[in-house]
């Protein structure tokens, strides 16, 4: 009987929804997480009757016909790249993105990668860096005697030091963006890869056309809503409930055929 594999992928696509929603849940307080959204799309049809087929010898045609599905299957998670809410955190080394684009920074092993969370410190040398320790492009070094760090919109780096009553610029921190954002490749620890996908990176600098701007001593928030994800999730739970009602309505009926049988 066909329903049970049929109900059976339903209840396989809707336990990837439940997942997705439990991570997007789970991330509710991640420094710039992106929130997913499982996509799905219907399987292969068994043609009884083509729609457009000859019904007589007349000629005349199937209005509709008799095509029969095999199911559904989860077809994508898109990252869903909306701006999330700016929280003011007071900490000079914490930078929030405003607008489009990522911060571009290198990993241990010399591969760039890519991060929407700015919660950003020092290195024992004075480098800005990611809070795993990962330096923020272009590799910017803060005066050890510095007394104040000013970060402007457009991501120039000043620091105050003594005996100057001016700031003094040391470097501008870049954004990167990509043609296509949601073909990053995430890897955990708030960074994104680049994939062919995704698209060559293009670095710009903050505030100019197409890239967003330099917020200091704010942190972007996760952009998860919660009353969304949670009626995501009880629309999700019924539809595996209803699933598996048909599995067992065809397993009833298999039983009432093998009495038949009997």
């Amino acid at each position: 009987m066909r329903a049970l594999s049929i109900a059976a992928t339903g209840m396989l696509a809707q336990q990837t929804n439940v997942e997705v929603v439990a991570n997007n849940l789970a991330n509710m307080n991640t420094t710039g997480f992106k929130e997913g959204r499982a996509e799905f799309q219907d399987l292969l049809y068994q043609n009884i009757s083509v729609p457009g087929a000859n019904s007589s010898d007349s000629g005349t045609l199937l209005p509709s016909g008799i095509q029969i599905g095999a199911g559904v299957r989860t077809s994508s998670v898109y990252r869903v790249s909306t701006q999330g809410d700016l929280k003011n955190t007071g900490n000079p080394y914490d930078v929030a993105i405003q607008g489009p684009g990522y911060f571009r920074v290198q990993q241990p092993d010399g591969t760039d990668a890519y991060t929407r969370a700015g919660n950003f410190g020092l290195s024992p040398t004075g480098e800005i860096v990611t809070d795993q320790g990962y330096t923020v492009a272009p590799g910017i070094s803060i005066p050890a005697n510095a007394l104040a760090v000013q970060i402007n919109a457009q991501g120039q780096v000043s620091a105050t030091v003594p005996g100057q009553t001016a700031p003094q610029v040391i470097g501008t921190l870049e954004l990167t963006r990509f043609p296509n954002e949601g073909g990053l490749k995430s890897v955990g620890n708030n960074l994104f890869l680049e994939t062919p996908s995704s698209g060559s990176p293009q670095a710009g600098v903050p505030g100019a056309a197409g890239y967003g701007t330099i917020q200091q001593g704010f942190l972007e928030t996760s952009n998860v809503n919660a009353v969304e994800e949670i009626t995501s999730l009880i629309t999700a739970q019924r539809a595996y409930e209803m699933n598996s009602k048909v599995v067992t309505a065809a397993d009833e009926m298999l039983q009432q055929t093998a009495r038949l049988g009997g």
